[in-house]
């Protein structure tokens, strides 16, 4: 589903990724784990196509297409969904509003029909009670005024409504309380636990994998991949340390 080989990027003349080499299978569920600084958004980056983010060595496929030759719009429509460590305020746009007119974008871009006001509200309902989130609460502004664990609980209605083929969260765990940890790690479960389906998920602990158990645990340092296990790995971090481990 995903491949990256050899990937090299740089911001601002900086270089950032050394080398990265990954793979993510449909079914299959990824956790990269590393120190600040060790280039975790910087890849989630690259792979959404944020602008400012040079590439200057290596490949990126995504189902066989060259994802780096995509923009932002394109790697959507393609299946990609790129979750935020601290998703933006929009003032002045519902949630209804952007993610109608972003799944309906998508399926004119696919060459599907556009859902109607009813078909989009009765999808919204699901997936928001997926993610225990009031109906309410997706007819306010964009983030606006959400408490932290509000605002990644609405993302990940967002992901069930875009229904996306690979999601790459970036940090979806920071600001959670536990409760709000459970609720969107179900969400991630019950979404995007398919076969033809794929998750690389960023974070810098452990506790989310309680929830969302993956499948391979990698280590990120310096740019680049430095370790590779199963789940044990992100125990043994939290015991250890990035240090000792890596």
């Amino acid at each position: 589903m995903l491949k990256i080989e050899n990937l090299h990027a740089e911001i601002d003349g900086k270089q950032i990724l050394n080398g990265l080499t990954l793979e993510v299978g449909a079914g299959e569920v990824h956790a990269i784990m590393g120190p600040n600084g060790a280039g975790k958004s910087t890849l989630a980056y690259v792979l959404g196509g944020r602008p400012g983010y040079e590439v200057t060595q290596g490949s990126v496929t995504f189902n066989g297409q060259d994802m780096l030759e995509l923009e932002p719009h394109e790697r959507a429509a393609a299946g990609l969904f790129l979750g935020f460590q601290y998703p933006v305020e929009i003032p002045g746009v519902s949630n209804v509003q952007f993610l109608r007119e972003a799944l309906n974008s998508q399926r004119k871009a696919r060459g599907e029909e556009p859902l109607t006001g009813g078909e989009f509200l009765k999808l919204a309902k699901e997936k928001a009670a997926l993610l225990k989130l009031d109906m309410e609460m997706l007819k306010r502004n964009v983030n606006v005024g959400f408490s932290g664990g509000e605002k990644k609980c609405a993302e990940m209605v967002q992901m069930g409504i875009l229904d996306p083929k690979l999601a790459v969260l970036d940090e979806t765990d920071s600001g959670l309380d536990i409760d709000a940890l459970r609720t969107v790690g179900e969400g991630i479960n019950a979404i995007m636990r398919q076969p033809d389906k794929g998750v690389l998920l960023i974070t810098h602990y452990q506790r989310l994998l309680d929830y969302v158990q993956p499948d391979k645990v990698h280590i990120l340092a310096k740019g680049r991949i430095v370790k590779t296990g199963g789940p044990e790995l992100a125990l043994e971090l939290e015991r250890e340390g990035y240090e000792a481990v890596a």
